[in-house]
């Protein structure tokens, strides 16, 4: 798997875009962890889901959800995802900034419901 994940500052919101390759055909959860240290290949050295304002996990065009829950990205047939957003949750500066955090691909698909996820990680990099 390889590819981009960009996140620039429009003014009110962030624009969040990726490019995915190399994923398995389907939805896989994405999302913005709490550290940006990806040293376990089982992505629990990143942490939770980065959560500043502790809301309950959701989708991202709930009213209250995580800052990080960015829903899923969906992969075609020969595994390639793209993704194109603007969020309002997200910011690149002050304390809840997500400079430096680590951004996960999971295997699974996010149910934007659960609480927490508990997917596990397939792939990540650092924001």
């Amino acid at each position: 798997m390889s590819g981009t994940v960009t996140f620039a500052d429009s003014g009110d919101t962030i624009l969040v875009e990726a490019h995915i390759t190399g994923l398995a055909p389907g939805a896989h959860g994405f999302h913005i962890h709490q550290f940006g240290d990806l040293s376990s290949t089982d992505g629990e050295s990143a942490g939770g889901h980065y959560n500043p304002d502790r809301h309950d996990h959701s989708g991202p065009t709930s009213s209250r959800r995580h800052a990080s829950d960015l829903g899923n990205l969906v992969a075609d047939a020969n595994g390639v995802a793209d993704y194109t957003r603007e969020d309002r949750e997200l910011t690149l500066r002050g304390s809840h900034s997500i400079v430096g955090r680590a951004v996960i691909i999971h295997a699974g698909e996010d149910d934007l419901r659960s609480q927490p996820t508990g997917m596990p990680a397939l792939a990540s990099g650092t924001a």
